[in-house]
């Protein structure tokens, strides 16, 4: 895990295998890395696992990758059902549902199994990172890494600091999101982040402008086509 140049991640546990976990192992193996994926039972695994391979498919049969390709990711990422397996890990990624009793209890229950210089993440949207890394042994090798859904097509990436994040793991987060070819972005641990305090006030205001009725025309009666004129200039 560190080189010459300061932390380097190169093998990733996953805890979750739902929408964002089974996105984020994709993307992982996708760009090198090792993938250790992790749910509450093996039916729960092999379904994130199957729903990497439909989304490997579909890549494969638009041309943008091959079946060797296809089968050298799904080589890369081992089904985890044991938290254990996490010891070999060098950043561990929490993608369970966003909800922080169950955050809590995910966490308490893996970092005994980890590596002192592992770094802990979570994939929350607007829970609090400083919050979530109390209840570890590790807050200043705890961070906020926020993917964007559908991962493999989202580019963006949000990056966020809990109070006692150190800036060596902050450094080893901004080298993998590059790894992984996304964009980041970086917050400091206030409510909402950046993405949910700008995306939260425009889809309430772009619900008032459809209440209103700011895009009805003398072409546009009917309410689903008042949605798309909304959500063409939200795009814009």
């Amino acid at each position: 895990m560190n080189s010459e140049s300061g932390v380097v991640f190169r093998s990733i546990g996953i805890i979750g295998a739902g929408q964002m976990g089974s996105g984020i192992a994709q993307v992982c193996a996708a760009a090198g890395f090792k993938v250790y994926l992790n749910d509450v039972s093996d039916e729960k695994i092999n379904g994130g696992i199957a729903r990497i391979l439909k989304s490997l498919q579909k890549r494969r049969d638009s041309g943008k990758i091959t079946n060797e390709q296809v089968d050298s990711l799904l080589s890369a990422i081992a089904p985890a059902p044991k938290i254990r397996t996490f010891e070999q890990c060098d950043l561990v990624i929490e993608a369970a549902t966003e909800h922080e009793a169950t955050k809590r209890k995910i966490f308490e229950g893996v970092y005994p199994f980890l590596q002192p210089a592992t770094v802990l993440a979570t994939n929350t949207s607007s829970i609090s990172i400083t919050r979530l890394a109390a209840g570890t042994d590790r807050p200043q090798r705890f961070i906020g890494i926020h993917f964007m859904n559908p991962v493999p097509t989202m580019r963006l990436v949000e990056v966020i600091r809990g109070l006692a994040t150190d800036q060596t793991t902050y450094d080893a987060t901004t080298k993998f999101v590059a790894a992984l070819g996304k964009t980041m972005t970086t917050s400091e641990d206030y409510p909402g982040f950046i993405v949910n305090r700008v995306l939260i006030p425009m889809i309430n205001e772009a619900v008032y402008a459809l209440y209103e009725g700011a895009c009805r025309s003398c072409r546009c009666f009917m309410k689903d086509s008042q949605i798309q004129n909304i959500d063409r200039a939200r795009c814009w």
